[in-house]
Parts: structure tokens; C-alpha cells; sequence
């Protein structure tokens, strides 16, 4: 509202001294960060104080099956709200608000953040551990997607220039690109001719053909993604600051490949597609990270508060529909290696379980999953609950690790993938 209220006042000739600065994305990217970690901490200490007068809370782990005694009882939870409002606060003001981008970040962070609130509302005031059935929660997903494919589709402010280059002439810097079009093309990692046109891979329907089922193809992949990543993020809400630190340093890496892409001299430099209008999902992804810094305020170990679904499911639908916008959707498996990993393993313990019942066995690979939770659970608590369990991995008992080594770990991990996915702007 502010970067709004500055632009009609200046077409009206009344311009405020220094209000020149929200025109420059970098000051309001900043500005988005620094109010959104203000907003996490300020608003953080309030929200808990209520939920605690009211006593919505969690108990997270069952207190006889920790073998280090840190079951959490009476921790409130619901604490994407704290989230979602550190997000859309700073975008709306400083944000463009005719930005067909920052719109789609904006429906992504409010449906996913009502799904995710279901869920935690059913578990937390209906005593249902289920919370909100599965297929609701994949059809909102799924819908979600829909309403991203089709935007994208669509929308005439969504197009790219697949060619930018810079040369200078008189000592001016003068750049040189190809035309705005709608395009099904994307960008690949490690290849020197790094953009991938899913529309090629339906030539053999002819040329008339091939485009619309470029963007069938795109739309039925941007579904998947959305779903694939917004699970993931899910399941790796299981230790204090987990997520929300992995989610923080993925979204740093988003925002930079955002500001590459979304700048015509750096997308040049680099030789990436040229994505006008994305400028905003750099105000969006930075007001993104400050949010999560600020929760880890209160969700860092011990934990004072927990972000339950409406929290983990949106801050994987964020990450997903950004990769998706500037299109770097290819680059989400690398970045988001930790995700994946957590929702492979639940995936191929499932399918080897149910092999294995079949023929009366009770035969796991890890001991628990998702994958995390294998390194601080012993086979006393695996025979607890199963006593005729078999565990392929079941390790030492002796070696169980402290959420907070395995939480900093996947920190490790996620800087490591980041960095790693950064610099395929230059590794081709």
C-alpha cells in the first residue's frame, strides 16, 4: 500500500522526499525482510501468550518412547498464522499490487494457510489425530496448482525473453533481447544450452499440436509440484526449527535465482531467461525469509511454539509456486533435497512394509520415519509398539542422536544443496 500510495502520489506530481527508494526493488526486498522479522518476533510473543490463556497445544511425542526424556506437553501450536501474517503484511505494503506474480504468492500463502489451519483446527479443538482427511488436503493442493498452471497460461503479464545480452557501446551498457512471448520453457542444471522446451517433447503431434500439449504437460507438472513440495515441507516439520530453518535457507537461494531472473543486465550476464515482472517474488521470498528467521525465534530449540500444518504446508507451497514463476521448477529437487529425502523415505517404508505383511512379516528398513525421526529412535521403542518388528538399518542404540545435532545437520545439508543450486547459474 505504501509503494502504491507513493506512485499515485507522483503521478500526481506530489512526490515525498526520498520515496524514490520504493521504486528500487532491492530497498523494498530489504525493507520486506527487516518488517518481517519485526513482525514474526512482536506478533510471535503475543500469539503464544493467547494460545496459551486458552490452552491450544500439542503434545508432540509420546513422553515413554523418548529416550532422552524431551517430550514436549502443553506447546501451543498453530503457529503459521504467526507465519503467514510476518508474509502478507510487508508485501502489501511495500509490494506491487498490479503484479500478477505477487498475487499468486499472495493466493498460494492464503489457501494453503487455510488448509493447513483445518487440519491443525481439527486435531487441536475435535481431539481428531487425523485432522483433516488426506484427500482434502490433496485436492486444495491440487487446486492450488490448477489455479498457478492456468495463471500462468493466461495471464498476458506472464511472459519471458529466452535471449538477453549486454554489450557496451560509447561506454554505455546497451542490452539486446528477443521479443516478450508465452513460453513453455524452463531451466535445466549443468547443461550449456540450459533451457528446456516441454513443448519439444510433443513435436511428433506437429507444430500446431505441440504447444497446447507443451502447456498441458506444464500444468499437470506445476500440480504435481505444488502437492510434491508442500508434502515434503510437511513431513519435515518433526524437530524444533527444523522446516523452518531448511525453508529459510531455501528460500534465500529462490529469492537470489528470483533477482537473477528478474534483472534484464544479470539474467544477460548469466545467460538465463529474462523473466519480467518476477522483481516481486524477490519482495515476496525476502519477506518469506524474515518471517521464518523470526519464528525460529520461538521455534528453536526448546520449542515455545509449533507451526503445525498451517505452517508446514504453506511454506512448501511458497517455495514450489516461486521455483515455478521464474521457472527453476527443474532446480526444486536438488534445492530441496531434505524434502525429498523425508518423503521417499516415508514412500519406501510403506511399500516395503506392505510387501512384507503380505507374507506375515513386520519388516521395516528405517526405524521410524520420516527419515529423521530414524536417528533418535532406539529398537526398544521400535519393539514397544511392534514387538515382531525387523529393522534392516537398526544401527546402535548407543549412537542416538539429539534432534538439535540432527535439526543443525539438515541445515548443513540445505546450505550445501543451496550453494550447490546456485551455482548452476555458472557450473553449464
Amino acid at each position: 500500500m505504501i509503494y502504491e500510495l507513493i506512485n499515485w502520489l507522483g503521478r500526481r506530481g506530489n512526490d515525498i522526499p526520498g520515496s524514490g527508494m520504493f521504486h528500487y526493488v532491492t530497498f523494498r526486498a530489504i525493507f520486506a525482510l527487516v518488517v518481517s522479522i519485526v513482525i514474526s518476533c512482536w506478533f510471535g510473543s503475543h500469539f503464544i501468550d493467547i494460545l496459551k490463556r486458552r490452552k491450544i497445544s500439542e503434545m508432540q511425542r509420546d513422553e515413554k518412547l523418548d529416550p532422552f526424556g524431551c517430550a514436549k506437553k502443553g506447546v501451543p501450536t498453530m503457529g503459521g498464522v504467526i507465519i503467514i501474517t510476518a508474509i502478507l503484511v510487508p508485501c502489501l505494503l511495500v509490494g506491487n499490487l498490479h503484479n500478477v506474480y505477487l498475487w499468486l504468492m499472495i493466493a498460494t500463502t492464503v489457501i494453503l494457510g487455510i488448509i493447513g489451519f483445518a487440519d491443525d483446527y481439527i486435531k487441536t479443538f475435535r481431539h481428531d489425530k487425523e485432522g483433516l482427511k488426506g484427500w482434502y488436503k490433496v485436492a486444495g493442493q491440487l487446486a492450488l496448482g490448477l489455479l498457478v498452471g492456468l495463471t500462468l497460461r493466461y495471464s498476458p503479464q506472464v511472459t519471458i525473453n529466452e535471449k538477453v545480452s549486454t554489450r557496451i557501446e560509447n561506454n554505455v551498457e546497451v542490452v539486446v533481447k528477443s521479443p516478450n512471448v508465452k513460453s513453455t520453457r524452463t531451466t535445466i542444471p549443468f547443461l550449456k544450452n540450459h533451457n528446456l522446451n516441454y513443448a519439444d517433447w510433443f513435436s511428433f503431434l506437429g507444430d500446431e499440436a505441440k504447444y497446447p500439449a507443451g502447456w498441458i504437460f506444464f500444468v499437470l507438472l506445476t500440480l504435481f509440484i505444488v502437492t510434491a513440495v508442500s508434502n515434503g515441507s510437511n513431513l519435515n516439520d518433526g524437530m524444533d526449527g527444523m522446516a523452518a530453518g531448511n525453508s529459510a535457507i531455501i528460500g534465500i537461494a529462490v529469492g537470489i535465482l528470483a533477482y537473477v531472473s528478474s534483472n534484464v543486465v544479470t539474467a544477460g550476464h548469466f545467460n538465463l531467461m529474462y523473466v519480467p515482472g518476477s522483481q516481486e517474488i524477490v519482495v515476496f521470498m525476502c519477506a518469506f525469509v524474515g518471517a521464518l528467521v523470526g519464528f525460529l525465534w520461538y521455534n528453536s530449540y526448546p520449542a515455545q511454539i509449533f507451526m503445525g500444518d498451517t505452517g508446514s504446508l504453506t511454506i512448501g507451497g511458497i517455495i514450489a509456486v516461486s521455483a515455478i514463476c521464474i521457472h527453476k521448477e527443474l532446480l526444486l529437487p536438488g534445492l530441496c533435497g531434505v524434502f525429498l529425502m523425508e518423503s521417499l523415505s516415508v514412500i519406501i517404508q510403506r511399500m516395503y512394509y506392505k510387501t512384507g505383511k503380505r507374507k506375515g512379516l513386520h519388516r521395516r528398513i528405517w526405524k521410524r520415519t520420516p527419515i529423521h525421526d530414524h536417528f533418535r529412535t532406539s529398537m526398544t521403542q521400535v519393539l514397544a509398539a511392534d514387538p515382531t518388528s525387523t529393522v534392516k538399518f537398526a544401527g546402535n542404540d548407543r549412537k542416538l542422536q539429539f534432534e538439535t545435532k540432527i535439526t543443525l545437520r539438515t541445515w548443513i545439508i540445505s546450505i550445501g544443496l543451496a550453494a550447490l543450486t546456485i551455482m548452476t547459474l555458472k557450473i553449464r
